[in-house]
């Protein structure tokens, strides 16, 4: 076997939970260390070691990212009420993703996996969208009240330096109803234009924004503006780029997108976003499909796969019963990250060794081995379904065969 390719600077790797956690494992063991000569910073967020840290060792995963640019990190519980007897926690901690996403004031990026023999529900969907999520305040930082009575709901602002509040009504109810109050804040706005325009021009694809600001005239329409302030800031770089820059209505935005070939960045405000990579996901196949990354304005990437933990298959795989899980966005967070590694260190070796392995992990769907969710969906029909350890080790080999013969 040829000398393992030397990762100049560190990765920082962020374990996690459940059959991703296993099939986490599987990836180090059998495609990445006996190929790689890499430092891997290591922080496990696996629920029980971050209930036993009061949840400190997300900070400082995050932190880490912060330090030395780029990560890489399994899926995670985000624990409810079930969840924390289950577990037996100490609380509901909050989600991981959202920790390091404040901490590293990161937008992220969704994009979805192309397999010739898995064809997109959306006939004209051809090249890759890619959903720029602002993924922060709006409706998930919202506060509630069930009103139970008649009265008047108001929006009051009181400033800090003793002027006059500001008080905006909302609604005089005339019995029971509900009512709900939203921010965002331009700096998070601003970032996330500057994200989804550097990630634009890294990908030389074009950029939409969509909101409803004939709805919204403010609250829509202050991102809007930011958005638009930011393009113009970066106009000679767009051009040079040849990045095309659109605003349109959100509703717009939907139907032109089931329309188009695909081939863009659409950026958008964090209901939609949340809604919409859901909906690019399953239009492309699976979420097992989908890639996704945290970007920060300053450049710090942290890779992940776009699913959950997949508990229903973790339960069966404690029962000591075959599963066959998807395991392609999990590799392709860890080829992002080790592509970004690359290209940041200007090792081009890790870059070639991260696109290899991507494109035996697509050789190997396209040949027709694939697990029971791929084979499902894929044309022509497959007939057999290839085991968890079964579809990574047909990866190894083929990747092994890839490695002896440069």
């Amino acid at each position: 076997m040829q000398a393992k390719i030397k990762v100049k600077n560190p990765l920082v790797e962020i374990d996690g939970d459940e059959m991703t956690r296993v099939i986490w494992h599987l990836i180090k063991e059998k495609l990445i260390m006996p190929f790689l000569n890499i430092d891997l910073i290591y922080y496990d967020l696996g629920i029980k070691h971050r209930d036993e840290t009061d949840d400190g060792v997300t900070i400082e995963a995050a932190n880490a990212i912060k330090e030395y640019g780029v990560g890489v990190k399994c899926a995670t519980i985000t624990p409810n009420a079930a969840r924390v007897k289950e577990y037996n926690l100490k609380q509901q901690w909050k989600s991981p993703n959202g920790t390091i996403r404040s901490i590293l004031d990161g937008t992220v990026f969704r994009k979805p996996i192309i397999i010739k023999n898995i064809p997109p529900a959306v006939r004209k969907w051809e090249k890759p969208i890619i959903i720029g999520r602002h993924a922060y305040g709006d409706i998930y930082k919202d506060v509630e009240m069930v009103i139970e009575e008649p009265g008047t709901a108001e929006i009051i602002f009181t400033p800090v330096d003793g002027k006059e509040k500001k008080t905006l009504k909302v609604h005089d109810f005339a019995g029971r109803g509900v009512v709900m109050g939203m921010h965002n804040t331009e700096k998070s706005i601003r970032s996330f234009a500057l994200s989804c325009i550097n990630y634009a021009l890294s990908e030389r694809i074009d950029l939409w924004f969509g909101a409803k600001d004939t709805i919204s005239k403010k609250y829509h329409g202050f991102f809007r503006d930011v958005f638009a302030e930011e393009v113009e800031n970066a106009r000679d770089k767009l051009q040079e780029a040849g990045v095309r820059y659109r605003y349109l209505l959100i509703d717009d935005a939907v139907a032109q997108v089931i329309k188009s070939e695909g081939g863009m960045l659409w950026a958008c405000m964090n209901y939609d976003g949340d809604v919409m990579s859901d909906m690019v996901a399953s239009g492309f196949g699976s979420l097992g499909l989908m890639t996704s990354v945290l970007v920060s304005p300053d450049g710090k990437y942290e890779y992940e796969a776009a699913h959950g933990t997949v508990m229903r298959h973790y339960y069966e795989y404690l029962k000591g019963n075959p599963t066959s899980t998807n395991s392609i966005a999990s590799i392709f967070a860890w080829t992002g990250a080790l592509a970004k590694r690359g290209k940041l260190d200007n090792t081009p070796d890790v870059v070639r060794f991260a696109k290899m392995l991507e494109g035996i992990v697509i050789q190997t769907v396209e040949k027709g081995i694939m697990t029971k969710d791929l084979m499902l969906i894929a044309e022509p029909p497959a007939t057999k379904y290839a085991l968890t350890d079964e579809f990574i080790s047909a990866v190894a080999n083929g990747l092994e065969k890839a490695v002896q013969a440069i």
